[in-house]
């Protein structure tokens, strides 16, 4: 375990919004590393996954693409690619919109929802060690303030 100091080997900053900024950008790295460590071996992205846990929320109804882009937390300029990747694993499916027939909507299938309660059980796991290590109220004080920033910008 080491400071933002320690990791970036770097003592002085230019002020205090560098080292706010760099100490958020590094904790980011560090949980999006424990993440995918999680669902490591799934031979699904970080993006992968969380499309598929958008379409569980639509479960058994689905979105247009454009309504899953609007969900998700880093967006992803290849949405359609990543989407057929999933269809090709059987993970979700497309169909024609009936009402739009310019539009199709994406479904998450069975086996979709039988690895998502797969990996969610591992990433549960990562998440209460997180909350143990960290402590509920110190969570709760980080996720207030992530909100200042984010009603920012």
């Amino acid at each position: 375990m080491k400071t933002l100091k320690e990791r970036i080997k770097q003592q002085k900053f230019n002020s205090v919004a560098q080292e706010a900024f760099l100490s958020i950008f590094m904790t980011s790295t560090v949980l999006r590393d424990q993440f995918l460590n999680s669902i490591k071996g799934s031979g699904i992205t970080m993006a992968q996954y969380n499309i598929l846990h958008i379409l569980k929320g639509a479960y058994p109804e689905g979105y247009p693409r454009y309504a899953i882009t609007e969900r998700m937390i880093e967006r992803a300029p290849d949405i359609t690619r990543l989407i057929d990747r999933l269809i090709k694993r059987g993970l979700v499916e497309r169909k024609q919109c009936q009402e739009d027939r310019r539009r199709s909507m994406a479904f998450i299938t069975a086996e979709g929802l039988k690895l998502l309660e797969e990996l969610d059980q591992r990433v549960n796991a990562f998440l209460r060690e997180f909350e143990e290590n960290t402590g509920a109220e110190t969570l709760r004080q980080i996720v207030d303030m992530c909100e200042v920033i984010l009603l920012k910008y």
